[in-house]
């Protein structure tokens, strides 16, 4: 085994990025059913946190928390409702907005990675507060 010298410089990059990837689908019942389909851990660094405020959240929107193995939060992401996204449609008096419903669809989250993240945690915004609709251990 080579020793290094202290002239001899390691250049350690610790700035890497998780991007989770689900895919969720709707019972008969209307009720949403979330799956983790594939985690990726890549290089780099995420420019800015995409923090939200508590009043951005509304029914439907998805909220992906990133937790410790003591339940400790270590990062959120808000995701506005699958299941209904809203598209641009260009018509004859121009551009409008309008929403669709989905029984089926895919979203992702990227956050800063860490070793310390243990457990993923997808809850739905309701006229209730937040229902849990998926937990899993990374």
């Amino acid at each position: 085994m080579k020793r290094q010298s202290p002239s001899e410089k390691t250049v350690v990059n610790n700035d890497r990025i998780i991007y989770l990837f689900f895919k969720a689908e709707k019972d008969p019942s209307a009720n949403p059913k979330i799956a983790l389909q594939n985690t990726q851990i890549t290089g780099g660094k995420l420019k800015r946190a995409n923090i939200f405020q508590r009043k951005e959240i509304q029914k439907g929107d998805l909220i992906i928390t990133l937790e410790e193995s003591g339940g400790k939060e270590v990062a959120k992401r808000l995701v506005k409702d699958p299941f209904n996204p809203e598209l641009e449609v260009f018509e004859k008096e121009g551009i409008s907005k309008r929403k669709i419903s989905l029984q089926s669809a895919e979203f992702s989250a990227r956050f800063s990675y860490s070793e310390n993240i243990q457990m993923v945690k997808v809850e739905k915004a309701t006229d209730d507060g937040l229902q849990v609709l998926f937990t899993q251990k990374l």
